[in-house]
């Protein structure tokens, strides 16, 4: 049976009961990310970004770690988990607030990391190694990772907080992906192997957003 297709021109015109993603794109106006901080997050269940687009948008609402004028070097995996604790605390689902946003995928060159609002998703270990996966073979233009082409470029050991007193974090090279949990959320982090001479760049963001969304389940509470 053909899967059917509905284009809608605004988030008010999708069907109750559908989840929606959204992956931000870059912008300079801070009123602007602002508005949809408070305005389009609470309507949409997913949300995808990558580095320019969590600092932008703490600085645009006054998150943590909104005084830092920009990353320096390979963003710090602490003060990105407070950041994303931020916004699923802040603008999230919670019994207190009628918002449908529980995930958020953040993207960076050399790690991923999911967080998701506790009792909303399920296979989240696998999703966020789906979109490293596709990150490497996306850009080297192969159909598996062919490992003379990438490098590991994530950070060994790393704290994860720096808004509270965090646990640190030793990557074992035999279980990449790391898990951990603060209030209700939970964290999924996993390095990237990335691609030393890329060849396909173009919609990265999406390919890797779209590959997590495929393998992650969302529990029916829609």
């Amino acid at each position: 049976m053909a899967a059917s297709c509905r284009v809608v021109t605004s988030i008010s015109d999708i069907p109750t009961g559908i989840p929606v993603h959204l992956e931000l794109a870059s912008m300079t106006n801070r009123e602007l990310m602002s508005s949809i901080v408070h305005q389009v997050f609470p309507a949409v269940t997913s949300l995808g970004l990558n580095e320019q687009e969590l600092l932008f948008l703490t600085q645009s609402a006054s998150g943590p770690h909104s005084s830092l004028s920009s990353w320096n070097g390979v963003p710090d995996v602490g003060m990105v988990s407070d950041i994303l604790f931020w916004i699923l605390k802040e603008h999230g689902r919670s019994k207190s607030r009628a918002s449908d946003l529980t995930r958020i995928h953040f993207h960076t060159l050399v790690y991923h990391i999911l967080a998701t609002v506790d009792g909303h998703w399920a296979n989240q270990l696998a999703a966020v190694a789906a979109g490293a996966r596709v990150a490497g073979t996306q850009a080297c233009a192969t159909e598996t990772i062919d490992t003379s082409r990438v490098s590991l470029r994530a950070p060994q050991e790393f704290m994860t907080s720096h808004s509270e007193a965090g646990s640190r974090i030793v990557l074992n090279p035999n279980k990449p992906v790391v898990e951990w949990h603060r209030e209700g959320i939970s964290f999924y982090f996993t390095p990237v192997l990335v691609c030393k001479d890329p060849i396909r760049t173009v919609g990265l963001g999406d390919a890797i957003s779209a590959e997590g969304l495929f393998y992650s389940e969302v529990h029916s509470h829609y």
